[in-house]
């Protein structure tokens, strides 16, 4: 256009400008509107349900449970006023969302908020930026979550296809546990005693037990299918203390998501998922409607010395016939087929199955790992023992409880949030910056324990520079008991560049990592006696809560915070909190 619209009059000059505005300004006015503002809003409420024959009044948002769905596009901007009418402190996670430069939305409380107090409300406000698919929400305060829950969908951008074959429909299929007692007087009980809470009563398939002797039949999840149709679950893993492993008798899923990553698709019989985690499977329908029900079933995956609720949750595929007649009596006469699952603690399946989930890696959806690192760390995570105080009458051996810690550190809450401390530069008295980059003393850490089990304690965090690009070995401990640890970590996805059994070895593991299509998730199950490295770029200011998504380790200590600082730019840096955010 250059050298004709030189040589034009002055109004000819001024037409053309006009017509290419015009022209020009559907484009403007769809980037502009692209992103969206939803605005929700959710009542913390108690309200009667019954499960298992019993009726409880539950911790509920908005009466319903699970909790209603989130749904938004990435590039959204999703609003959600929380009003608290309950008796408890309350405070909600966007578990896996990024929370770029809005920590304070972030939700742990007294990490990055005092919680909600009764009566009162707060408002989070956060972009989805630079993500798209199944995360979830939950409370984050106390055992709340216990049905405190619910889905969060991002959805492409407009006019973006998914990279699988777009399916018929999606359905959010959410994994729970039940307890008959309230729980927050289970784990009140655990603490006084310093011994283990009690264990759940069930699972749950979206709130639903499935069949129970002499319970009624409407506690049973129902997915109706038709033949020939592909269908999208969402699998969230919301259950308090149990890793699952997931079927659909006779039925094949292919992995397509994890984390809200997408993956290279793999095709398996059985999902294994552990608290924290989400997972998008295809399930293709078979062509013609078989003559059977098919059992959705959800179990536990346990490799703990501890006991654990070893029930299974059910749910049941059912094909819709093509039939002009009535085929209601047919239903009830066809035979149930069931799911056949591995041994409740195979850790091999459980390794294999991990290391099957691969980022895509490609020009559209590059696997952005850090082929170089600045800081490293160990962290040992596993169990011991803490002393109780002449007050307190712990029923461990010598007024002792049960505890858990990151290199032998167990973390002690705070009684204000980690994030007003470090913003207003008042951190004196609140924490220290003096976490320990590596275990205090070396031991055979999947071998014979040491002789003192005993913790420390402190509410320690790392500090790291902005843009810090951070490698991180997890090593699971044998004290007490070898178990599997699903970490996460708030405000980052991290890349899974390696993973193996035993000790690991910083000679010889590193060389076999993958830096080329690493899993990139935000909550990694590190494997029962052995060890998982991960890699992640710390470009996200503010103070960001890790630890243990089982949730009776992380009420026993199994629990941290990096602190990440702002960067020179002002687009690095956090802005400062919202007017309304709650205080202590």
């Amino acid at each position: 256009m250059g050298c004709a619209y030189l040589s034009m009059p002055g109004f000819m000059k001024a037409m053309f400008l006009m017509l290419f505005a015009v022209m020009t300004l559907p484009e403007i006015t769809h980037a502009k509107h692209a992103r969206v503002t939803r605005h929700y809003k959710f009542n913390i409420k108690m309200q009667n349900f019954t499960r298992l024959c019993q009726t409880k009044s539950i911790v509920t948002v908005n009466g319903r449970f699970p909790g209603p769905r989130i749904i938004a596009r990435e590039g959204d901007r999703v609003v959600i006023k929380v009003v608290n009418h309950v008796q408890y402190n309350v405070s909600l996670h966007w578990h896996g969302v990024r929370q770029l430069r809005s920590g304070w939305a972030d939700g742990p409380a007294y990490i990055t908020q005092c919680p909600i107090q009764t009566g009162q409300s707060y408002v989070y406000n956060f972009t989805i930026i630079g993500q798209r698919g199944t995360l979830w929400w939950h409370a984050h305060i106390s055992w709340l979550r216990t049905t405190l829950y619910g889905p969060i969908v991002i959805l492409p951008k407009r006019h973006v296809p998914y990279p699988f074959p777009q399916p018929f429909r999606e359905v959010p299929i959410i994994l729970g546990e039940w307890w008959k007692a309230d729980t927050e007087a289970v784990i009140n009980q655990a603490t006084q005693t310093g011994l283990a809470p009690n264990i759940s009563d069930a699972h749950t398939i979206n709130g639903l037990p499935g069949p129970v002797s002499n319970c009624p039949a409407k506690d049973t999840f129902k997915l109706k299918v038709k033949p020939g149709k592909t269908y999208l679950l969402r699998l969230i893993n919301a259950a308090l203390n149990d890793e699952m492993f997931f079927s659909i008798a006779n039925h094949s899923l292919t992995v397509v998501e994890a984390d809200a990553v997408y993956v290279k698709p793999f095709s398996t019989k059985i999902v294994l998922i552990t608290p924290g985690q989400t997972v998008n499977v295809l399930l293709r329908a078979k062509s013609k409607a078989p003559n059977a029900t098919f059992a959705i079933s959800a179990r536990p995956y346990a490799t703990g010395p501890a006991a654990f609720d070893n029930t299974t949750a059910t749910g049941f595929l059912e094909y819709k016939k093509h039939s002009l007649s009535n085929n209601k009596s047919n239903t009830k006469k066809l035979p149930l087929l069931r799911a056949v699952f591995p041994k409740f603690n195979d850790s091999v399946f459980a390794m294999n199955f991990h290391n099957k989930v691969r980022s895509l890696a490609n020009a559209r959806f590059p696997a952005k790992v850090p082929k170089t690192v600045d800081r490293r760390f160990f962290f040992t995570v596993g169990l011991g023992i803490s002393q109780c105080s002449k007050k307190e009458q712990c029923q461990g051996p010598n007024n002792t409880r049960v505890a858990a810690a990151v290199n032998n550190v167990t973390f002690v809450m705070p009684k204000i949030a980690l994030l007003q401390a470090h913003f207003f530069n008042q951190s004196k008295g609140v924490y220290t910056t003096d976490f320990p980059a590596n275990p205090p003393f070396k031991f055979n850490y999947t071998g014979t324990p040491p002789t003192n089990i005993m913790v420390t304690s402190g509410t320690k965090a790392v500090v790291l520079p902005f843009n810090t690009r951070v490698e991180l070995v997890l090593q699971d401990t044998s004290i007490i008991g070898a178990e599997s640890h699903p970490l996460h970590l708030h405000g980052f996805n991290f890349f899974i560049v390696g993973q193996g059994n035993g000790n690991f070895d910083p000679q010889k593991d590193p060389k076999k990592f993958n830096l080329v299509d690493p899993a990139e998730r935000n909550t990694a199950g590190v494997p029962s006696g052995g060890w998982v490295a991960v890699r992640f770029l710390a470009d996200n200011p503010g103070v960001w809560f890790m630890h243990c998504h089982l949730e009776v380790h992380t009420s026993w200590g199994l629990k941290m915070a990096w602190i990440v600082q702002d960067g020179k730019r002002r687009n690095q840096k956090l802005p400062p909190p919202p007017s309304d955010l709650p205080k202590c």
